[in-house]
């Protein structure tokens, strides 16, 4: 009898154990960590959305303006690019060693700003990559009570809030933006 129970207690904690390894160690980790798995997701689709975006305009359009109170296409480009070190390098407990707005300042040209912005954006996975839900809590600012989910928050935020402004550049010149592109093909 006891060894019929002990081939039991095998069977399920075998079976319970392929379960789990064919759930797969992603969703195991997205478990555990709920909150910054949710956050990751979110920032890997922006990121996505945004560089697309700046791949899509064409060259000649990244002077444009809708008003000529607002920054150009190629300036909102940059000025994410730029805000990906601003943001994530607390987050990573680094500090940007160059000027807060240093690829706006310089960069104009569509090849120089949508590599530097898959540059920054690079730069920035590393943050993410690096999260969870413990990391999260922690202080990155401490004498401006900033913790790391707070960094990335900001960051994510920040980055949507522009590609909406990008969103309009691109639909006043005729294009689809890459968030509507599965929408308008079906």
């Amino acid at each position: 009898m006891n060894r019929l129970r002990v081939v039991v207690v095998i069977a399920i904690a075998g079976g319970g154990l392929a379960l789990l390894m064919s759930i797969g160690p992603r969703a195991l980790w997205a478990q555990s960590n709920p909150l910054s798995a949710d956050v990751k997701r979110d920032y890997k689709g922006i990121r996505d959305y945004f560089i697309r975006a700046a791949e899509k305009m064409p060259e000649a359009s990244y002077g444009f303006k809708p008003s000529p109170d607002v920054r150009s296409f190629g300036q909102q480009v940059a000025h994410v690019a730029d805000d990906q070190y601003n943001l994530c390098a607390p987050a990573k407990g680094e500090v940007r060693k160059a000027a807060y707005t240093e690829i706006e300042d310089t960069l104009s040209k569509k090849a120089d700003l949508v590599a530097a912005l898959k540059e920054a954006f690079t730069y920035c996975d590393g943050a993410y990559d690096a999260l969870t839900d413990a990391s999260g809590a922690e202080m990155v600012e401490p004498g401006k009570g900033k913790n790391r989910f707070g960094m990335l928050n900001w960051n994510l935020w920040h980055t949507w809030e522009h590609y909406g402004n990008v969103v309009v550049y691109l639909r006043m010149k005729g294009l689809v933006p890459p968030s509507s592109e599965r929408r308008q093909m079906k």
